[in-house]
């Protein structure tokens, strides 16, 4: 059988792209192309946190009680505040960014350079914040218990707020010294080290009636942790406790479950090597820029194709912080 084939132009040419298919260059094309990739990527892993979450959806932390600091703030509860402010700088970046690629399509030296500058000023910013956020998941602030079925309790006062181990344990004096580094009976291989014993917990915990254990169930209602009464505190704390957790790594979570420590360092982590990726790539166009060279070449498309991949990466994160933050 003959193949009928489609002539179209002029020239009778089969396919009239050229070396421009969609009427893009080779070199932007290739970036739309790693962008689909990668795009799929990511959504792989949301997908995989979005299975977890749900598997665990009885204890899953609520982002609003994990992510509630604020830089030169300490003790003040500000839930989302600065993961939002984070996600303005970054998507400010990309609008400086925008300005940049239009300046290039003017030919406008001057301006491309100023506004590639404030989008690496806001890149670095935003690797800065996300260092200073992954240090305060690493280190807590309240701490917690875990018990024999890998269960986390912690505790909370009258009034349903936070109460931090370093309010309850008794310290004696020999344990000043004793429970530092990896020292002590207490200290096992890939735990978070604790300053604190159980001992001293159960202590504190006896010596002060306004403190109690709240589990990571939800209530009957569904819309907050569990709350036990001083008996079924007192309970739990002697017969399941087992051991003292600070923090968060990939073994132990004082917020839930180890998962979402996992997907947290790996997805956040994942999207931040890519907005470094673009911080390093944008500071050697920025100099190309100021040195002339896409002047000399009556051209800013390379200032363009990384504009893609910089907006493609503020995309991602409008996801990552939809998905970790918000749902």
């Amino acid at each position: 059988m003959d193949a009928t084939v489609v002539r179209t132009g002029t020239e009778g040419k089969t396919w009239g792209g050229g070396n421009q298919p969609l009427g893009a260059s080779y070199g932007k094309l290739m970036m739309w192309f790693f962008i689909l990739s990668d795009a799929l990527t990511f959504t792989g892993f949301l997908s995989a946190y979005g299975f977890s979450r749900f598997k665990f959806m009885d204890s899953w932390p609520i982002a609003d009680e994990v992510f509630n600091h604020f830089p030169f703030l300490h003790g003040v509860d500000a839930p989302m505040y600065y993961v939002a402010l984070m996600t303005f700088i970054l998507i400010f970046s990309s609008v400086t960014m925008v300005l940049a690629v239009d300046a290039g399509h003017q030919m406008k030296q001057g301006k491309v350079t100023t506004y590639m500058f404030l989008t690496i000023i806001g890149g670095l910013i935003f690797l800065g914040s996300q260092a200073w956020e992954w240090s305060n998941f690493i280190s807590g602030e309240y701490g917690a218990l875990k018990t024999k079925g890998d269960k986390i309790l912690q505790f909370v006062d009258g009034e349903g707020h936070r109460v931090a181990l370093k309010d309850i344990a008794v310290m004696h004096e020999s344990e000043l010294t004793t429970h530092t580094g990896n020292t002590g009976i207490w200290f096992e291989s890939g735990s978070t080290v604790s300053e604190y014993s159980l001992e001293s917990i159960k202590e504190g915990f006896a010596k002060n009636e306004n403190l109690f254990i709240r589990t990571l169930d939800f209530d009957e209602e569904g819309g907050e942790k569990k709350i036990l009464s001083r008996e079924e505190s007192q309970s739990w704390l002697d017969n399941n406790a087992i051991g003292v957790v600070e923090g968060a790594n990939l073994t132990e979570n004082e917020y839930g479950p180890p998962l979402f420590a996992d997907f947290f360092f790996f997805i956040t982590g994942f999207h931040g090597f890519h907005v470094f990726s673009g911080v390093i790539i944008n500071i050697i166009i920025f100099f190309n820029v100021i040195l002339g060279t896409y002047e000399r070449r009556g051209s800013y498309e390379m200032v363009e194709k990384v504009g893609l991949y910089w907006h493609f990466v503020d995309l991602v994160w409008v996801f990552v912080f939809t998905f970790f933050y918000l749902v």
